[in-house]
């Protein structure tokens, strides 16, 4: 397994519409795509940020989920309509991680 963390820096004001995409639209597709959230966060500091952990088998089925999912037509239609008043993410941040020897959840 890898892990992807996935940091979103929003843009001002932009917390509840990515909120309301994340509840109504990406989760059912991240599930229809055969994608695994492990959970969600946000800034404990105030900073506009959203942060979540996908779980993959690997790094290839993970490039073929995200493809399919950015290339599914009701992704495109969901993201255009949320975006009418302006871009939702200012920023992504990606990195990709698997779990280490002594990790509790190894046992």
């Amino acid at each position: 397994m890898i892990y992807e963390l996935r940091i979103y820096h929003m843009h001002a004001g932009k917390m509840p519409a990515i909120h309301q995409r994340f509840s109504e639209v990406t989760l059912n597709l991240f599930r229809k795509h055969g994608m695994t959230v492990c959970d969600f966060w946000e800034d404990a500091e105030g900073n506009a940020k959203l942060y979540y952990i996908l779980e993959h088998a690997d790094r290839a089925s993970r490039d073929t989920q995200f493809k399919a999912f950015e290339n599914d037509p009701n992704w495109i239609q969901a993201k255009e309509r949320s975006e009418e008043d302006g871009p939702i993410v200012e920023k992504l941040e990606n990195y990709f991680m698997k779990r280490a020897p002594y990790s509790p959840l190894n046992h």
